[in-house]
């Protein structure tokens, strides 16, 4: 039989979404003001809120250059386009689901995190996803700053792009790394709101600065240039199918990080339709799109410099007049904060807070998060599309496709999307299990990532792990690592919940009564959720 209660003092409205009075919010360790569930009344953000989020961070220089990563491994323009445009369908799948429980109970990711691995057990998904914020924060800071440092060498001359080096480059590029750090930082720390407003402009901002490039190169090209007329190196037989199961990994990879932390957004949401149809509308059509513009514009600059220049800040400092250059640098500027501050620095924030909510704030959080994100060296790990793609978005794609699976299995098979908003927050509630930690979601989140990443492997002499794979019995998996991780981890902690199901656990499903804790410090109420 399975037990589905809600406490009494849990209210919501006619269309689902929950909130708690105000003589009811939690309090103590384990609760912020950051991580605490968001009023009804602050909960605004409409589908265009959403669309145009999808549009700031999907318009962005690392995602422009998908397509050539995938060029450069084989594949003509068709083939690249559709592998982006299936990946982005197959990412929207998650997303919508762990979506959900944002805009009905207005809980960020590490929170919702608590209902499946328990209260302290949630730091271990959200340290995995913080990691790999901080590593994208890194990654897309390198890019902006090098767009500041190519196009402002057009402005400035000589001295500016011949600067003596440090480190391998012009001191110039890591001021203007420096630059465009701080520039984030300061967006940021003013909060929730503001990144809102700036992802609301960003967007048509961004979408004018592409179409505007377009438009320049097919003027100059006099018509779209023989790259649309290329082959592929692959075909479309079995040496393409070999190509193309790894890299929609590594293309699934690229927004897996918010298939997780969607919910650091959603719990903003005015109703449950705006999340669903902002994401389904903003995400699979503008990444689309947007890997068709750059093919467009790329094959445009093959016909007018003899050469493909994929990298849309290299072609834009070819401009030959100053005010071009400056909207270009503008444009650069907008697309990579809007990626940056929406998708690796707002989930990060909140991850490192629910360590330690008492001690890191969201802006304490997110200034961490920028300090990591320098010393991991991003600048290395953008050296080829093998590293790139298979090596670290293939990696990450199997990790964060566990932590998934767990999630969607605990919210949606288990819990039927109930929660309960209070016990999230709280040491003597039905989320703590033992000790704090879901022995269950942990064992999951193991055995998945093992299958997802024990295989992982490289080319001789193009990346860090064994031709054989790491784990050579495994290898077959290492091309499948995030649907491998996400259905494994599914499939295994939905089984250990019901056969072995935590007594204090009253929406697990249990053949005998469920026991209750004794003496809790606050009373744990149990009437029916209709």
């Amino acid at each position: 039989m399975t037990t589905l209660t809600t406490p009494s003092d849990q209210t919501g409205d006619p269309d689902g979404r929950v909130e708690l009075p105000e003589d009811a919010v939690p309090s103590g360790r384990y609760a912020n003001e950051d991580l605490l569930p968001v009023p009804l009344a602050q909960r605004r953000w409409t589908t265009y809120n959403f669309a145009a989020l999808w549009v700031g961070m999907a318009h962005n220089i690392a995602s422009w250059t998908l397509a050539s990563g995938l060029v450069a491994l084989g594949m003509d323009w068709k083939q690249a386009v559709l592998t982006i445009a299936v990946a982005n369908v197959v990412v929207l799948v998650p997303m919508l689901l762990t979506g959900h429980a944002g805009p009905k109970y207005g809980i960020p990711f590490p929170v919702f995190a608590r209902a499946a691995f328990g209260i302290r057990g949630a730091n271990l998904p959200a340290l995995v996803r913080a990691a790999v914020a901080c590593a994208w924060f890194g990654i897309q800071t390198w890019i902006g700053g090098s767009g500041i440092f190519l196009l402002a060498g057009r402005l400035l001359g000589d001295w500016w792009s011949g600067a003596g080096q440090v480190g391998g480059y012009p001191w110039t590029q890591w001021l203007s790394f420096l630059l465009f750090w701080v520039l984030e930082i300061a967006i940021i720390v003013r909060g929730m709101e503001m990144v809102r407003r700036f992802e609301n402009w960003a967007a048509p901002f961004v979408i004018v600065g592409a179409l505007a490039l377009l438009v320049w190169m097919s003027v100059k090209a006099g018509g779209l240039g023989p790259l649309l007329d290329q082959p592929s190196k692959l075909g479309w037989g079995s040496g393409f199918w070999k190509v193309f199961f790894p890299s929609l990994m590594g293309m699934i990879g690229f927004w897996s990080t918010l298939a997780l932390n969607i919910p650091d957004f959603t719990r903003y949401a005015a109703t449950q339709r705006a999340q669903l149809w902002g994401q389904s509308l903003g995400l699979p059509t503008t990444m689309t799109a947007f890997a068709l513009l750059s093919v467009l514009v790329t094959s445009g600059s093959q016909a007018v410099y003899g050469t493909a220049i994929w990298d849309p800040v290299a072609l834009a400092a070819k401009l030959d007049n100053w005010a071009g250059i400056l909207f270009a640098l503008v444009t650069v500027l907008v697309a990579t904060l809007s990626v940056n501050i929406a998708a690796n620095t707002v989930s990060p924030a909140f991850d490192l807070s629910n360590m330690a909510p008492r001690r890191i704030t969201f802006r304490t959080g997110a200034l961490i998060t920028a300090g990591l994100g320098v010393v991991i060296f991003p600048w290395k790990l953008l050296t080829s599309p093998q590293a790139y793609i298979f090596t670290w978005l293939g990696t990450v794609g199997g990790l964060l496709g566990t932590v998934a699976g767990v999630l969607i299995a605990d919210y949606w098979l288990i819990r039927r999307t109930r929660l309960d908003l209070a016990d999230l927050y709280r040491a003597d509630g039905r989320y703590w299990y033992d000790g704090g930690w879901n022995w269950r979601a942990v064992t999951a989140f193991a055995v998945g990532g093992v299958l997802a990443v024990g295989g992982s492997y490289s080319a001789p002499g193009s990346g860090p792990f064994p031709s054989d794979g790491l784990i050579p019995f495994l290898q077959p998996l290492a091309d499948y690592g995030w649907a491998v991780g996400l259905g494994a981890a599914l499939v295994l902690h939905t089984a250990l919940t019901l056969l072995v199901p935590d007594p204090r656990n009253r929406y697990v499903r249990a053949a005998a009564p469920v026991a209750e804790p004794a003496e809790p410090a606050e009373p744990l109420s149990g009437t029916e959720l209709s």
